[in-house]
């Protein structure tokens, strides 16, 4: 077997194996139960005590939002303040400027969301105090944010009654100290003793075997590379982000980052039928999601594996398929891993240039930031599937007769509109935004000098339009980098994206699960549907594809099935 096909089938057992306990682990978090990590409690009630937060209080749903968009708004402004003023401060030993006022906004948004869309170069447009205090900081606290919301779902969707959905932010710093930093730590020694650096010194002269001087980045990577991956943030401390040698220096790195991208976002639905007690029907989610993952992933293994058509059209051998924005260290089956992995579960990160993927692998990315179900980010992965989840449920009752209940409560209108009005925002972000940019583009004079978006013509340079807002809504971020993306517009056009894929998604389904923990609890009885069922797993597998297919198949056959089939023909 093919060593790289081996490693892949390594990589996703062990992903799934280790998911199980954390996952256990996690639903006990939540729950408040004994942990080994309880030592962590006096740093936790030191940090409420300084901020003047009651972790105790009981909060309903409409209270959670308030203080989750509140603290967000406060993460935002901390932001903005360093990143305008990065050239004044201290820990800048290259005298990296200051970020210009779109940028500034662009990259303190796509932080604060969780989405890490990079519109600088890391080791150029961030000082070491923006990398740790903005940018490292954010990766912890936006992943947190992630999870305590789906920790407030659970609470809600395990209430027989009342409004009570926890406190979000003694589940947020809990998420942070309990869950993120404990595996951040570990996979942060696993990178260094593999040579990705840690220091506060700058960068490096040396000469090379040519005789040129040559300035080399380095700092503190190691840390900052560990929460980009467990937390699904993605953001590179380096331009080339994990293809860089020190953020990825070799293939046992590169198969522990892709298992820290997967891990929690599986974990999340262990933890799911843990905290619910009903493990059959997280079972059926987990299926569910395996089979949508494996459906984007094989073929873009098997398209990279085989190489770029045009070139075959000159007789030239192939042995190593598509090599082109690759690393030779990794090769194009880990490289296609990578970038499904990163696309469906938000986390946004490379090991190579996403720009240089066979159209049909250009494709499976960004079905899978479209339908944003098939694990998803920390923690909002879950919360994404859940809407999809109301919304089976409902054609589900319709097709049997039955009223559509959920573990227990009636799903009446008011619950099925708010799913509705959620999985319609995404499209809406992702279509209409497309829209506007390619209009812009097509109205300007001399557009190619002025603007200066596209550096690819025809269906490859719209499919970098539509993947930029792909990634945006879905809080991905990352690109199809022949885009030339630091313009007021995209700053600005993605940035507002970024804030309406982040809330609109966060907010709709935890006011459903507050409606539905106050709603009468009915035992379930034989003429209930049973979402644990293979059938249920089928209906909500084919509502995520089908809802995918019609809204966002016009954009796709402009872009990368065009591109396709003129290569192929």
């Amino acid at each position: 077997m093919n060593t790289e096909i081996l490693s892949i089938i390594i990589i996703f057992i062990a992903s799934v194996i280790t998911a199980y306990p954390l996952g256990r682990y996690i639903s006990r978090v939540f729950k408040g139960e004994k942990t080994f990590l309880d030592f962590f409690a006096p740093l936790e009630n030191f940090i409420f005590r300084i901020a003047k937060i009651n972790p105790d209080k009981e909060m309903d749903w409409k209270e959670n939002m308030k203080a989750m968009l509140t603290i967000n708004f406060i993460w935002f402004l901390w932001a903005m303040l360093i990143l305008s003023l990065q050239n004044l401060l201290f820990w800048n030993p290259d005298n990296i400027a200051a970020m210009e006022p779109t940028q500034a906004f662009h990259t303190a948004v796509s932080f604060m969301t969780n989405t890490n869309l990079q519109h600088y170069s890391g080791e150029t447009g961030a000082s070491y105090l923006s990398q740790l205090l903005v940018f490292c900081f954010l990766q912890f606290v936006s992943a947190g944010t992630g999870i305590a919301v789906v920790a407030l779902l659970f609470k809600g969707l395990s209430n027989k009654s009342g409004s009570n959905l926890g406190n979000f932010y003694n589940l947020m710093l809990k998420s942070c100290t309990r869950i993120l930093l404990p595996l951040a730590i570990v996979l942060a020694v696993i990178l260094l003793i593999n040579g990705t650096p840690m220091t506060f010194k700058g960068a490096e002269q040396i000469i090379t075997l040519q005789g040129d001087t040559v300035n080399v980045a380095r700092g503190p990577v190691a840390p900052m590379v560990a929460i980009k991956q467990l937390g699904t943030n993605g953001g590179g401390f380096f331009g080339p982000n994990s293809a860089h040698p020190f953020e990825n220096p070799n293939f046992i790195s590169n198969i522990a980052d892709i298992i820290s991208i997967i891990i929690i976002p599986v974990a999340m639905v262990s933890a799911l039928g843990f905290y619910l007690n009903r493990m059959k029907f997280a079972k059926i989610i987990l299926s569910v999601m395996v089979v949508g993952f494996s459906g984007l992933v094989i073929p873009s293994i098997y398209y990279e594996m085989n190489g770029n058509p045009e070139i075959e059209k000159m007789d030239i051998s192939q042995p190593l398929g598509s090599m082109e924005g690759k690393e030779v260290r990794f090769g194009p089956a880990s490289s296609a891993l990578w970038g499904i992995a990163t696309t469906c579960t938000s986390n946004g990160s490379v090991n190579s240039m996403l720009d240089s993927s066979t159209p049909v692998s250009g494709l499976m990315q960004m079905l899978g930031m479209q339908l944003n179900a098939f694990f998803g980010g920390v923690g909002v992965g879950f919360i994404n599937k859940f809407t999809f989840i109301i919304l089976a449920i409902f054609i589900s009752g319709l097709m049997v007769g039955r009223t559509p209940e959920f573990l227990g409560k009636k799903i009446e209108a008011k619950e099925v509109k708010l799913a509705i009005i959620v999985a319609l925002m995404h499209p809406l972000i992702i279509l209409g935004g497309t829209a506007i940019a390619s209009h812009i583009w097509s109205v300007t004079p001399n557009a190619g000098e002025f603007l200066k978006w596209l550096n690819n013509p025809s269906h490859h340079g719209f499919s970098e339009m539509f993947y930029e807002f792909s990634s945006s809504a879905a809080n991905n971020g990352s690109g199809f980098e022949g885009l030339g993306d630091n313009t007021p517009f995209w700053n600005i056009g993605t940035g507002i994206a970024m804030l309406l894929g982040r809330f609109v998604p966060v907010i709709g389904p935890i006011a459903i699960a507050g409606f539905l923990s106050q709603k009468k609890y009915t035992p379930e009885s034989s003429g209930s549907l049973k979402i644990d069922s293979g059938i249920f797993g089928v209906v909500l597998l084919s509502v995520v594809v089908i809802l995918g297919a019609l809204l966002f198949f016009p954009g796709l056959a402009l872009g990368p099935i065009s591109e396709f089939f003129s290569l192929t023909h």
